[in-house]
């Protein structure tokens, strides 16, 4: 069988869909006709989409933030944390935060972390990440 063609038929039957929809009888759908309430995703297919959004998040980054890839890894890891979790736009708007980050002042980064609503929405997640940007300051 020619896989190609049956992709390239499917994808005209079906449609591509890059978010999700309900389909004709009301099942959530994305991409080419995937069931997502009967079918759902695989931990590969899950996986792989993890990879492609940490892949966004380290370009946001690289762009808005240029300054990250020179600290310490634990902060890297917890900047990317925070990041993929609210998106730059949110993430931004921790001015001092940020600023502390970039001036390698790690254990004043975490505490604007954990006094941030953020941290009042997320919790553990929230303490777990102040940890790394002092662990980065040791």
């Amino acid at each position: 069988m020619d896989v190609d063609a049956l992709k390239q038929q499917l994808v005209t039957h079906e449609a591509l869909r890059l978010k999700p929809y309900r389909d004709s009888v009301g099942k959530l759908t994305i991409g080419v006709g995937r069931n997502l309430d009967d079918r759902g995703i695989t931990r590969d297919e899950a996986m792989a989409m993890l990879g492609n959004d940490i892949a966004n998040v380290c370009l946001d980054l690289d762009r808005n933030a240029p300054w990250w890839r020179d600290m310490p890894e634990p902060a890297q890891r917890a900047l990317a944390d925070m990041c993929f979790n609210m998106g730059w736009p949110t993430l931004a708007q921790f001015k001092n935060m940020l600023a502390a980050l970039e001036r390698g002042h790690f254990r004043t980064a975490a505490e604007e972390a954990v006094r941030s609503k953020w941290a009042r929405q997320v919790g553990t997640r929230a303490m777990k990440i102040a940890e790394l940007y002092r662990e980065a300051g040791r």
